[in-house]
């Protein structure tokens, strides 16, 4: 026997016993409105109905047996059902980008396929099953391939920026006559809740759908708001979405009731239907009302009154559905409760059969889907030519190819590199803040826009999460992007965007979905103290943690352009998510030794040359001691490698990885193999520097060092943020530092 304790506890027991209880005491009443007039009929109705009955249901089993540890996931939708009318309103062909609580959207819009079982489906998800069709039992996430629906990762609004990205590449696609993978009138549905409205993240992707549509950009994105009035344990202000959210430039407000099906099915569809005729973004205020607490971890008796917790259940939305359905003579009160208990039945029983299904067995198989890398296949991609007519026609004559020019600095040759990928890729986008009339701070993207158009080459408002997000959204409808962040500070401001969505797409989705990109990050030191730290920012433990994600960092101009055609062709064959980091201070940089010299000027390569991946470059080969750096720290190495050979006996060889995620491990331990002292140079703070992963690499070849231990020594810059003017030195290696590491190396 339950006691009234537990049962006040127990929240989602006494929601289903409230339901059972109404259905059984309901007096059946004559409607005052026929279901035609409210846009429905009765087996839309009963459909809707059911698919609400299969989300409770399924919250209710995952209340039960998580104490049994078969399920492990329960964030609930019960009170939110209501969304099922957007799971029939809004096709399956529409990209959706849905909120945890979407059970009855997702079991609704999975008629639209038939032979889909959604139930099943989601215990498989639930009990973190292999065969989950969504994650491959990686996650529990709404998510499938053939309903159109992207897994997401985080719904607090990190999810918002590319579903504008999305809606924005539907219409980008069709301006340039390219082939999309959705119909030409498909829309864009996000829903969030109340509380995620507020995040930063989503206010951005508010301003820059209203943004693009005021200027007259087509945005058909369906923003779904579901207010059910509190973010865990705070409550919603009274009317705050509403007064937020209606009088928003360039986007149209609707509101509908979730809680009543009739009331609110027509309120629903002429939101979707504006949408999609209008192309307009579009703003519906959902009216709902959360069940159960935030998850089954949560006991809302710990923060709200149990008169509050009655009202929201007063308005559970499937008693204002199970009234409709016995008023209008669909059913009889019995036949409503045999059903909700032959859906209990089969939620229990396919999630006990999910519970038996195989799990992920073994780390390979977690990792599987996280960075696929078919080398051979990007390989050949990488070295694949244009019609050298084409080559012509761009650069203006055979004399005018870059290949045939004198040897250039680094920013010359990006600019090169990024006319030739754009011509051999007609579906790669360039964007960023101000990257297409100035071309950039540095002129890295001159003459892109003129030679490739609007289309192609554009200006973004200065949000980097909006940036970002969009490059997803774009990739979604078979574009390329290569997004540009102006400064690596800058990234930081939106790294959620790489780190918790588009970095983690193929492996919460088990390779279903990708973001193909390749993000241009301009950043590090050494800018003789111009800008201070936002200029001068030489932070990449953050970009080296993402898992994966493949980190490319030039120091001279071919390498430049030999990389990025690896990493456009990574991109294009394997759905990856590249950043390449471009020294600033190494753009203009044309000189080595002395003034005028300018021996780090090189040769623009010839079409059809690129870097493998994860291939450092060597100078100076068969050296005593083996310097490793990257960056800005190889120009500086050779010098102070100079300057030390002129007045010892002893050689010195100089490693650029390069490549600073993944770190070639083989080709680092490989190569200091034959070396008894190693001294590593990185501009980065000496604390979460990449100079620990060399290093680490380093202790463990010397650990599998039979005779003769490995001497090793890092030069690193100050854990300090970097200053302005001259202070900038005091915090950043120089060469007379690493000529001081190697003079102490020497002995």
């Amino acid at each position: 026997m339950t006691s009234n304790k537990s049962k006040v506890i127990n929240r989602a027991q006494v929601v289903d016993d409230n339901f059972i209880a109404f259905v059984k005491n309901h007096q059946v009443t004559s409607p005052k409105t026929t279901l035609a007039q409210q846009g429905l009929d009765p087996v839309v109705l009963k459909e809707l109905f059911e698919s609400q009955l299969r989300s409770r249901q399924l919250d209710l089993m995952a209340r039960i047996l998580k104490l049994q540890n078969k399920v492990f996931y329960t964030i609930g939708s019960s009170g939110h059902e209501g969304n099922a009318m957007l799971g029939r309103l809004v096709r399956h062909s529409d990209p959706a980008f849905l909120h945890y609580r979407s059970a009855g959207l997702m079991m609704e819009r999975s008629r639209h396929v038939p032979g889909t079982d959604p139930i099943w489906d989601t215990c498989l998800s639930f009990a973190a099953a292999q065969s989950d069709p969504a994650s491959g039992g990686r996650h529990k996430v709404w998510g499938s391939k053939p309903l159109w629906v992207i897994p997401q990762t985080s719904t607090i609004a990190s999810h918002l920026p590319k579903a504008v990205g999305c809606a924005l590449g539907i219409e980008l696609a069709q301006r340039s006559k390219a082939r999309i993978p959705v119909p030409d009138d498909a829309i864009v549905l996000c829903n969030f809740g109340d509380a995620s409205a507020n995040h930063s993240t989503a206010q951005g992707a508010f301003n820059a759908a209203s943004w693009a549509a005021f200027q007259g950009l087509k945005v058909p994105v369906l923003f779904v708001c579901e207010d059910n009035g509190i973010g865990i344990s705070v409550k919603t202000p009274d009317d705050w979405i509403k007064s937020s959210f209606r009088h928003r430039p360039g986007m149209q407000y609707f509101q509908a009731d979730g809680l009543d099906l009739e009331t609110g099915y027509q309120q629903v569809k002429r939101a979707v239907d504006f949408c999609r005729q209008e192309r307009k973004p579009v703003f519906l205020h959902l009216r709902t009302t959360r069940l159960m607490g935030h998850a089954g971890t949560d006991f809302e008796v710990d923060y709200r009154k149990l008169e509050e917790l009655e009202a929201a259940e007063a308005l559970d939305p499937l008693l204002k559905s199970a009234a409709s359905v016995m008023n209008h003579g669909l059913m009889s009160a019995e036949e409503v409760l045999d059903w909700y208990q032959a859906i209990h039945l089969e939620c229990m029983e396919k999630a006990e059969s999910a519970h038996q299904q195989t799990k992920i067995q073994d780390l390979d198989e977690v990792m599987a889907p996280l960075a696929p890398q078919d080398e051979q296949t990007v390989y050949q991609e990488a070295a694949r030519t244009v019609d050298p007519e084409q080559r012509v026609a761009l650069f203006g004559s055979e004399k005018a190819l870059p290949e045939r020019q004198p040897a250039k600095h680094m920013a010359v040759q990006i600019n090169k590199g990024l006319h030739d990928l754009m011509l051999k890729y007609p579906e790669m986008i360039l964007f960023g803040e101000d990257v297409a009339q100035k071309g950039g701070v540095y002129t890295i993207t001159k003459q892109l826009f003129k030679n490739f158009s609007a289309k192609r080459v554009f200006n973004t408002l200065l949000d980097e999460q909006t940036i970002l997000g969009l490059a997803q959204g774009y990739s979604y409808m078979g574009q390329l992007p290569v997004p540009e962040i102006q400064y690596l500070a800058y990234f930081h401001n939106a790294c959620d965007q790489i780190r918790g969505e588009a970095a983690s797409l193929q492996f919460f989705s088990n390779g279903q979905y990708a973001n193909p990109m390749v993000v241009r990050i301009a950043g590090l030191g050494y800018q003789k103290g111009f800008g201070g730290h936002f200029h001068n920012d030489n932070s990449i433990a953050a970009i080296r943690d993402i898992p994966g994600v493949t980190v490319a960092c030039p120091s001279r101009a071919d390498d430049a352009v030999m990389m990025m055609r690896t990493l456009t062709a990574l991109s294009k064959v394997n759905g990856r998510v590249s950043l390449f980091l471009e020294p600033i201070a190494l753009y203009m940089h044309k000189d080595l030794h002395e003034e005028g010299d300018g021996e780090w000027n090189f040769p623009y390569p010839e079409p059809g040359e690129y870097v493998a991946l994860g291939e450092p470059r060597l100078y100076h080969e068969g050296g005593d001691i083996l310097i490793i750096t990257y960056g800005n720290g190889v120009p500086m190495s050779l010098a102070a490698a100079k300057m030390f050979e002129d007045t010892h006996q002893t050689k010195v060889t100089v490693m650029d990885l390069r490549w600073l995620q993944p770190l070639n491990g083989t080709a680092i331990q490989s190569w200091a193999s034959q070396f008894d002292r190693v001294l590593v140079v990185d501009e980065g703070r000496r604390s979460a520097c990449l100079g620990e992963g060399v290093i680490t690499l380093l202790c463990d070849l010397n650990n599998a060092r039979k005779k003769g231990k490995l001497i090793v020594d890092l030069i690193a810059g100050a854990d300090s943020f970097t200053p302005l003017a001259d202070a900038a030195k005091m915090v950043l290696p120089d060469k007379q530092q690493i000529l001081e590491g190697l003079i102490k190396l020497n002995g």
